[in-house]
């Protein structure tokens, strides 16, 4: 279950993140990025923290991450520095054998609400990557967010 595997990738990550800014007419914004995994409560959760930069300034989120084993269903609570202001994105999803994957929403007035798709994969091979989707109204999903990273050397 990709649960168990997420949490067995507890550990310093580093990487690159690819923004897809809608500010600068689709042009992604690229910046290194660290990650660190923990896996908390005797792995019934999972934290991830994470930092990289826009424009030089630098951003960081939190992701605290749940399974409920016996339903299948993973919820993720989301914290961005750049993404979310002041707010929590709760998003919710089930089990799946690759990947943590989640859907939330956020108010996007004078509209409706639009969607946010995460995707955590850890890869056998040693990788993991989170992926962000932003969904319009309409159902058209767009990637957002691309992070990928590899493991750490411990003597860094």
């Amino acid at each position: 279950m990709a649960f168990d595997r997420l949490a067995a990738c507890a550990g310093q990550w580093h990487g690159s993140n690819m923004l897809q800014d809608p500010g600068l007419g689709r042009q992604p914004v690229i910046s290194e990025s660290t990650l660190s995994l923990v896996a908390l409560l005797d792995g019934r959760f999972v934290r991830l923290d994470y930092t990289w930069g826009y424009h030089g300034k630098p951003q960081a989120g939190s992701m605290l991450v749940g399974c409920q084993k016996k339903t299948g269903v993973m919820t993720v609570h989301w914290i961005d520095s750049w993404h979310n202001g002041d707010l929590v994105m709760a998003c919710e999803g089930v089990v799946d054998e690759r990947a943590v994957s989640v859907r939330g929403s956020y108010a996007a007035p004078p509209g409706p609400d639009w969607g946010w798709r995460i995707a955590i994969a850890p890869d056998p091979g040693g990788s993991l990557s989170v992926v962000m989707h932003n969904i319009s109204p309409d159902g058209q999903e767009e990637l957002a967010v691309e992070a990928r990273y590899s493991r750490m050397d411990p003597r860094r």
